[in-house]
C-alpha cells in the first residue's frame, strides 16, 4: 500500500507540472496531500513531518548554497552592462572575416556568458537575442545560426560556476556520505562543488572543441552557410580592432579566471568567490559609460531567480521526506539493484530517466527530487564514482534541454527568435548538437577519466 502511493504521487506531480502548475506548489502540495492519504491508511507516520521545519532551516542556511545569489548576481549584471553585445560585435569584426568566424565568435561568447550566468534559460534568450539575429543579417542559414545558438546556451549547464553543478554538487555531497554510512562507513569521504567544477572543466571544453570542429567542418564544405562578414568602412581595423578587442574581453576573463581559479586552487570557497565575482562584476559595469541605474533592477532580478530556485527545494524537500516516508527509496534502491546488468544497467536506466525527464522537469527539480532518490543507490555500487556521476548527469540533462521535439532550450529560442526563423530551422539545426552531446555521453561512459583526471590531480582523490 505505501509503495503504491509513493508511484502514485509521483504520477500525481508529474501529471499536474505538465498540466502548467507551478512546480513548487505542486510538489509540496501534492506531497502533503498523500502524507495525509498515507496517515489515514496507516503507513506513515505523521511525526516524520516534524524533521520538516529542521531541513528548511538547513536548506537555507546551507554554505554551499549561499553561492547561488552572488553567482547569479554577476551574471545578471554582465549581461545587463551589455558587455556580451559589445564582445560579440568585436569579435565578430576580428574572426569574421573568415568564413564561420562568426560562428566561432558566438561560441566563445557563449562560454564566457554560460561561465558568468550558469542559468540556461537566461543564457539561451541572452544568445538568442544578441547573437542569433547577427548572423542571420551575416547570411548564416537560418537552421546553422539556430542550432548554434541553442548549444552554445546550453553550455551554461556545465561550465564552471554554474548553477546546476553547485546545486547538484550539494546534493551528491549527501548521497555519497548517506551511501557510505549505509555501508558501515562512519568516517565518511566527502565530494565537493570545487570537485565537481574541477570535473566539468575537460568536458566542457571537449564540447566547445567538437562544436567548434563541426562549425569548422560546415565552413569548408558549405561555405555559403556560413559566409565571411561583408567589411564595414566605419568600424576599427589592424591594431585599433585589436586594442578595441582587449578593452572588451580582457576584464570579463580576468573575472571569470579570477572566480573559478580561486576555488580549484583552494584560496576560496565556492560562496566567497561568488562575492568577489558579484562585486568585479559591479565594477566593470560601473566602468562603462552609459550604463547607469543598473544597480536596482539587477538586484530585483537576482531575488526573482533566487527565490525561485530556493522554492522549488523547499518543495523538492517536502517530496523527498513524504516519499521516503512511504518506502519509496527502499523500492527504487530494489528496483536498481535487481535490474539486468549489474551497475552498467542500473546507472543506464538511470541516465535514461534523467533524459526523459529533462523534457518536462527544470534541472533544479531533477535535482532536487529526483537525485537524491538514485544517487545514493548507485554511490552504494562498486565502481560508481561520485564526481563522474556528477558530471554524466549534467551532460545528460545538457542533452535533453536541447533535444527535439521537447527541449526546454528549443522553447526558450522560439520564444526570442525572429519571425522567419521557424521551429523547423530551430529543430534541423540542433540536430548535429545533440549527435555531438550523445557522442560526448558515450566518450565519458568509456574514458571516466575525462571527469576525474583534474580533480585527481588538483586534490589528489
Amino acid at each position: 500500500m505505501a509503495e503504491t502511493l509513493a508511484v502514485a504521487m509521483v504520477v500525481a506531480v508529474c501529471a499536474l507540472l505538465l498540466a502548467g502548475y507551478p512546480v513548487a506548489l505542486t510538489l509540496a502540495g501534492v506531497s502533503l496531500i498523500f502524507a495525509v492519504v498515507g496517515v489515514n491508511a496507516g503507513v506513515m507516520e505523521l511525526s516524520l513531518l516534524g524533521a520538516l521545519p529542521e531541513r528548511i532551516f538547513g536548506v537555507m542556511t546551507n554554505d554551499v548554497l549561499l553561492a547561488i545569489p552572488p553567482f547569479i548576481f554577476m551574471g545578471v549584471m554582465l549581461e545587463r552592462s551589455r558587455i556580451a553585445e559589445d564582445l560579440l560585435e568585436t569579435m565578430g569584426r576580428l574572426f569574421g572575416a573568415v568564413p564561420g568566424g562568426l560562428g566561432f565568435s558566438v561560441i566563445v561568447v557563449g562560454v564566457l556568458l554560460a561561465a558568468a550566468k550558469g542559468v540556461v534559460g537566461a543564457t539561451t534568450v541572452t544568445m538568442g537575442l544578441i547573437a542569433l539575429p547577427t548572423m542571420l543579417r551575416s547570411g548564416y542559414d537560418k537552421a546553422l545560426a539556430a542550432g548554434t545558438v541553442a548549444a552554445t546556451a546550453t553550455l551554461a549547464q556545465i561550465f564552471p560556476p554554474a548553477t546546476v553543478l553547485i546545486l547538484l554538487g550539494d546534493q551528491l555531497s549527501n548521497s555519497y556520505q548517506a551511501a557510505q554510512l549505509a555501508q558501515g562507513n562512519f568516517a565518511p569521504q566527502t565530494v565537493s562543488v570545487t570537485d565537481l567544477f574541477a570535473g566539468a572543466i575537460i568536458p566542457g571544453f571537449v564540447l566547445v572543441t567538437l562544436y567548434m570542429l563541426y562549425l569548422l567542418g560546415i565552413a569548408m564544405f558549405l561555405p555559403e552557410k556560413s559566409p565571411a562578414l561583408a567589411p564595414d568602412p566605419a568600424a576599427p581595423r589592424g591594431a585599433a580592432l585589436v586594442g578595441r578587442f582587449s578593452a572588451v574581453l580582457i576584464a570579463p576573463i580576468a573575472l571569470i579566471l579570477a572566480v573559478l581559479g580561486s576555488i580549484l586552487g583552494g584560496v576560496a570557497t565556492p560562496t566567497e568567490a561568488a562575492s568577489v565575482g558579484a562585486v568585479g562584476s559591479i565594477l566593470l559595469a560601473a566602468g562603462r559609460a552609459g550604463r547607469k541605474g543598473l544597480f536596482v533592477p539587477v538586484l530585483r532580478r537576482t531575488a526573482q531567480i533566487t527565490s525561485m530556485i530556493f522554492l522549488i527545494l523547499i518543495g523538492a524537500t517536502v517530496f523527498s521526506l513524504v516519499f521516503r516516508g512511504l518506502g519509496g527509496d527502499t523500492m527504487v534502491e530494489r528496483a536498481l539493484t535487481n535490474l539486468p546488468g549489474g551497475v552498467a544497467g542500473a546507472t543506464l536506466a538511470v541516465m535514461i530517466a534523467l533524459f526523459l525527464l529533462g523534457f518536462v522537469m527544470d534541472a533544479f527539480e531533477i535535482i532536487f527530487v529526483v537525485v537524491p532518490i538514485v544517487a545514493p543507490v548507485l554511490l552504494q555500487m562498486p565502481g560508481v564514482n561520485p564526481v563522474w556521476l556528477g558530471i554524466m548527469m549534467a551532460v545528460n540533462l545538457q542533452t535533453s534541454y536541447m533535444h527535439p521535439p521537447l527541449g526546454p532550450t528549443l522553447f526558450y529560442l522560439r520564444a526570442v527568435a525572429p519571425p522567419e526563423v521557424t521551429t523547423r530551422h530551430i529543430y534541423v539545426g540542433i540536430i548535429p548538437f545533440v549527435l555531438i552531446q550523445l557522442a560526448m555521453l558515450v566518450a565519458l561512459w568509456f574514458a571516466p577519466g575525462l571527469t576525474t583526471w583534474l580533480p585527481h590531480r588538483l586534490y589528489g582523490s
